[in-house]
């Protein structure tokens, strides 16, 4: 008789109008190539808690900002640490899986990163600019962004907001991992256009940026993106450490580069249900 297949809870909310992206593409293209390995169903975040229990593993993807549902979601993750449940990405991600505190840790620590604070009395701290982006510390897709100038910094209510200098990028571009292994990257030419993205060949020294983010996460298993832009000096500066749900634009990639970034997939998730 032969060995049972994996069982996948894979979350994704397939109907979220994310702008310039089409979620339900990626998830249904994924999740036909998934099923060749593994037993799978997919479900809305919302109903993730619920029904867990009769799966070997919960792989998060594309489910959506956590804001919009950031009540169920914190009792997913209370619940699944409780009962030991493995979620794919594992909940001890340093990223955008805890909030926006990373940017400002990392700031601290010397990285090449936005300079980030969170209190005016740091306002000093960051380099002059034309005007300030404020940004919620539990924001993603740019819910709750806003640009302002210095002078009106000091009247905020930080509580919960980050604020960094609106930097003139020359474009942005983004680092795509599995585990600790890079697959591919893809960059915006146009600032204004922020998901038209191309394929991009990164030097040696882009790949020892993006890396240096990867290994601070510490994650053994899971899917990363490394946002990232270049600044008019031309060094890169991290924008995001996407290591919750990130897009991973595998419509702009070519063939090759999607089959050997889904077989890359598979194989962590092989290796994380044996861990």
């Amino acid at each position: 008789m032969p060995a049972a297949r994996p069982r996948l809870l894979y979350v994704t909310d397939l109907a979220y109008p994310a702008r310039g992206r089409r979620y339900c593409d990626e998830d249904i293209h994924l999740t036909a190539r998934l099923r060749d390995s593994f037993d799978l169903a997919l479900c809305h975040p919302l109903d993730a808690a619920a029904l867990m229990d009769g799966f070997d593993a919960v792989v998060v993807r594309n489910s959506g900002p956590v804001i919009g549902y950031q009540k169920e979601y914190d009792a997913f993750r209370e619940r699944a640490l409780a009962d030991g449940t493995r979620v794919y990405n594992p909940l001890h991600g340093r990223g955008d899986m805890a909030g926006k505190q990373y940017l400002l840790d990392l700031t601290a620590a010397g990285y090449p990163v936005i300079p980030t604070v969170d209190r005016p009395e740091d306002l000093h701290r960051l380099p002059e600019a034309a005007a300030y982006a404020v940004k919620p510390k539990a924001g993603a897709d740019s819910i709750g962004l806003r640009f302002l100038r210095y002078e009106d910094l000091a009247g905020l209510a930080y509580d919960g907001l980050l604020v960094q200098p609106r930097v003139d990028f020359r474009y942005e571009v983004s680092f795509y991992f599995v585990d600790d292994l890079f697959q591919y990257a893809l960059h915006a030419p146009d600032p204004g256009r922020r998901w038209v993205l191309e394929p991009y060949e990164p030097t040696e020294d882009d790949l020892a940026f993006a890396r240096r983010f990867v290994d601070w996460n510490t994650l053994d298993h899971g899917i990363q993106r490394v946002d990232a832009c270049r600044a008019p000096g031309g060094e890169l500066l991290l924008v995001e450490l996407e290591d919750l749900n990130p897009y991973l634009s595998l419509d702009r990639v070519p063939e090759e580069t999607r089959d050997r970034f889904v077989a890359a997939f598979t194989a962590s998730l092989d290796r994380f249900l044996r861990a």
